[in-house]
């Protein structure tokens, strides 16, 4: 029995990642913008929303299945698309993504993903969603577009929240950029990690393979901004994403809204979803917790559009006090990351499991049988 396997919690598949992996690797993924405040903030949202179950109620049997954007869902929840998975773990998105598969659940590839659009329909087809950067070039951002069209991606998601990179200073500290510099501190770092370094030479290091002809030059660590979302157009506007909607037939996602008016206005503008996120804390620092964002946002959606939250997520009881607070489901970013980088498909396959089983265990703890017997009945007075 493998060592990720025999966890018991996404945190134990956490350290293990962190036992994988170079530490500058490892900070790239787990790490946030400045003091990390709203990193730590969002964590702390859900730790502090407090439940108040029902009791003697017949919970023998439950059922997590809904709807997530109009299609069936056997649990509540989505992968929240992540960037250079390959960096950490060869494979590491199409191990995500299959795991998704088979659990019958949505898989978001990212514009930064080290696995192309196509090779993730082909190796991992299933619900799959497309997230959409906006490039400086929009013609190129819409190429993209049109190939996750052919390739039979069902939802485009368009995160608004990256106008320009944030300052992630673990990556300032630890020589990391895009593209990859060797620099003696990484290198050092690396010869603590001989097995990544082996698979590494082996294979060579990844490309985001959306992005290969597209990521700009590095100046240098000292360089006070990240590298990450240099190549992004800050132009991008409302009458932009307009443009974006006529132009995608499928579903459109809207990733990165924590304000009510901008809530309305994506509805207004015809988007099916709307994502109440904050980057995961890796952009804005001092942004508000998505836990304490999302019921303003529930409220000014009334029920036009699906909204999704992500930020924070690391147990099963946080899928149900995110339903309690009236989400229709939750993206999970660093969690099925988190065992992808410890072990591959199996890792992202144990956190799922995790996951799955600390749901249906607070649903029974709560007493609720169904997703619809979920609401802010369960939610004690803050």
């Amino acid at each position: 029995m493998s060592s990720v396997t025999k966890a018991h919690s996404i945190d134990h598949l956490r350290q293990l990642a962190r036992r994988e992996l170079p530490k500058g690797i490892f900070d790239f993924f787990d790490g946030g913008a400045e003091d990390e405040l709203t990193l730590r903030d969002n964590r702390t949202a859900w730790e502090e929303t407090k439940l108040r179950p029902r009791v003697l109620v017949n919970v023998a049997r439950v059922d997590t299945t809904g709807t997530l954007i109009g299609s069936p869902a056997r649990l509540p929840i989505a992968i929240a698309p992540t960037g250079a998975v390959g960096y950490g773990r060869a494979n590491g998105d199409v191990a995500i993504a299959k795991a998704a598969r088979a659990f019958g659940i949505p898989y978001s590839l990212s514009t930064s993903a080290t696995t192309s659009i196509e090779r993730i329909s082909a190796e991992a087809p299933g619900r799959l969603w497309f997230q959409a950067y906006v490039l400086k070039d929009r013609s190129r951002t819409m190429r993209l577009i049109e190939r996750a069209n052919a390739a039979g991606y069902e939802a485009l998601m368009v995160t608004v929240d990256l106008a320009v990179g944030g300052k992630r200073e673990r990556d300032l500290r630890n020589d990391f950029s895009f593209p990859f510099r060797f620099t003696p501190l990484n290198m050092l770092q690396f010869a603590l990690r001989p097995r990544w370094s082996l698979e590494m030479l082996t294979r060579g290091m990844p490309v985001l393979e959306n992005l290969a002809d597209h990521v700009p030059a590095v100046s240098g660590a000292a360089d006070e901004v990240s590298t990450t979302g240099r190549h992004f157009d800050p132009s991008f506007d409302w009458d932009a994403l307009a443009l974006m909607r006529s132009a995608w037939r499928g579903k459109l996602i809207v990733k990165g809204i924590v304000s009510p008016p901008d809530a309305v206005r994506a509805v207004r503008l015809g988007c099916d979803c709307v994502v109440v996120s904050n980057h995961g804390g890796r952009q804005l620092d001092g942004t508000i917790a998505t836990a304490h964002a999302l019921p303003d946002i529930v409220k000014a959606v009334d029920g036009r559009a699906s909204v999704l939250v992500d930020g924070g997520i690391r147990r099963g009881v946080d899928i149900l006090k995110a339903l309690a607070l009236g989400a229709d489901g939750v993206l999970l970013g660093r969690a099925t990351l988190f065992g992808a980088l410890a072990g591959g498909e199996e890792g992202a396959m144990r956190a799922l499991e995790i996951l799955q089983d600390e749901f249906r265990r607070s649903m029974q703890l709560c007493g609720v049988r169904a997703l619809n017997e979920i609401g802010p009945h369960l939610l004690a007075p803050r």
